[in-house]
């Protein structure tokens, strides 16, 4: 890990995003909350918010920073999800791991929900993918 420890402790927020591309059934079916697995957007959130907080246990070298806020967005096109996660927190390093964790574990939720709308004949998603990762903004702010 690297050392931090002579930086001092200041407000962080990070923002990022990506996409998940459906089949326009799928999305119908989620508008609608026709979902098996139930309401795709409040998993989505919970799934988010849990690996923002969970990130240093999922990449190895992260820091454990004490996160403020997470919040999770979603807009719904006609054939994808754009799910927007900002993360808040106060330490020595930034929160763009924790932000991206965030959204991209939230798009993990939304192809787990509706994996049995997207298969093909074979079992396989030649429509389903995950785009478009990255983080938005980085601010620091001085105290």
């Amino acid at each position: 890990m690297v050392d931090v420890s002579d930086k001092p402790v200041v407000k962080r927020i990070a923002e990022a995003e990506g996409e998940i591309w459906l089949r326009p059934k799928t999305i119908r079916e989620i508008r609608k909350g026709n979902i098996e697995k139930g309401d795709v957007f409040s998993t989505a959130t919970i799934a988010g918010i849990l690996a923002a907080k969970r990130t240093p246990d999922l990449i190895p070298l992260c820091h454990t920073i004490p996160l403020s806020k997470v919040d999770i967005q979603f807009s719904v096109h006609d054939e994808y999800v754009t799910t927007k996660c900002m993360v808040i927190g106060e330490y020595k390093t930034g929160v763009e791991m924790e932000a991206l964790a965030g959204a991209t574990t939230a798009l993990l939720t939304i192809w787990d929900m509706v994996k049995y709308l997207e298969k093909d004949e074979e079992g396989q998603y030649p429509h389903t993918k995950i785009t478009k990762i990255k983080v938005l903004k980085k601010e620091i702010s001085k105290k």
